[in-house]
């Protein structure tokens, strides 16, 4: 590393010290902003200007808070990376179980997103259809799958589209497998969202598939949302993380639901 490149990083680094505690804390004043990120007010006030030229940002006076548009992404991308290797020891689990050749459903939750990312990597011959902008695009040039969309109106804050166009759609289509998120799984087995066009949209998927995977890491059971979905039991399968406890394995086999609970890979040493 040259020494200039080397200060790029940490201003690289600090911009998004700057955006995180911005998304955390909401508009915040620049002596708050520069205490947070151990940088003097004068370096603080340069990273404001840039980060309001790339539009991350909307400057105040005396302050800064994120950009509208930006809040949500930020919201996806930080939903994303939460519980990551969780995320993708079950990513890798649910890549075990695709059948070449057939169609299959990815969901818009960040754990199914984690699946596209494994599908990238290694290609097999399938028809996606898909309901999330992301999974699209994860997926669009990889030669071996085809990608269908579903219309609808786009939900900002899950990259998804949902709505009756979506829902309409779906009764056109049958799959042998959905892999389907979950915003919370309460202690009835009730698969809950926190969205009401999502819920339903989820529910319209699980009428369609001949088998459901669910792809649930372990902070999301016992846990409940406002919106319905449908409640756990044949054909749908659970595949969690191994955090999930023996009263949550039990309670599963009691609604007749198979679990396979995925260990995060060991971290290689450095």
């Amino acid at each position: 590393h040259s020494a200039k490149e080397h200060g790029a990083d940490v201003k690289d680094d600090r911009a998004t010290l700057i955006r995180q505690f911005l998304f955390a804390h909401g508009h915040s004043a620049v002596q708050d902003i520069a205490d947070a990120v151990g940088a003097s007010l004068a370096t603080v006030r340069r990273d404001l200007m840039d980060l309001e030229a790339d539009g991350a940002i909307e400057r105040t006076h005396g302050g800064a808070r994120i950009a509208g548009r930006v809040a949500t992404e930020l919201a996806f991308g930080l939903r994303e990376s939460r519980q990551i290797a969780q995320k993708r020891a079950i990513a890798d689990a649910a890549y075990d179980r695709l059948v070449p050749d057939t169609a299959l459903f990815l969901d818009a939750g960040t754990t199914v997103l984690q699946l596209a990312r494994r599908m990238r990597l290694d290609p097999l011959p399938l028809t996606v259809f898909t309901n999330c902008l992301p999974v699209a695009q994860i997926l669009m040039d990889v030669a071996a799958i085809r990608v269908t969309l579903l219309g609808g109106s786009l939900r900002a804050e899950n990259a998804s589209m949902v709505g009756a166009l979506a829902e309409d759609m779906l009764e056109r289509l049958w799959f042998s497998q959905l892999f389907l998120g979950a915003g919370a799984i309460a202690d009835d087995g009730s698969v809950t969202s926190v969205d009401e066009q999502e819920a339903r949209l989820n529910a319209r998927m699980i009428g369609r598939a001949e088998h459901v995977l669910l792809l649930a890491d372990a902070s999301k059971f016992g846990q409940r949302l406002t919106y319905r979905v449908d409640r756990l039991r044949p054909p749908v399968e659970v595949i969690t993380d191994s955090g999930l406890g023996a009263e949550w394995t039990g309670r599963l086999a009691g609604f007749g639901v198979p679990v396979t609970r995925a260990a995060p890979a060991a971290r290689a040493v450095a």
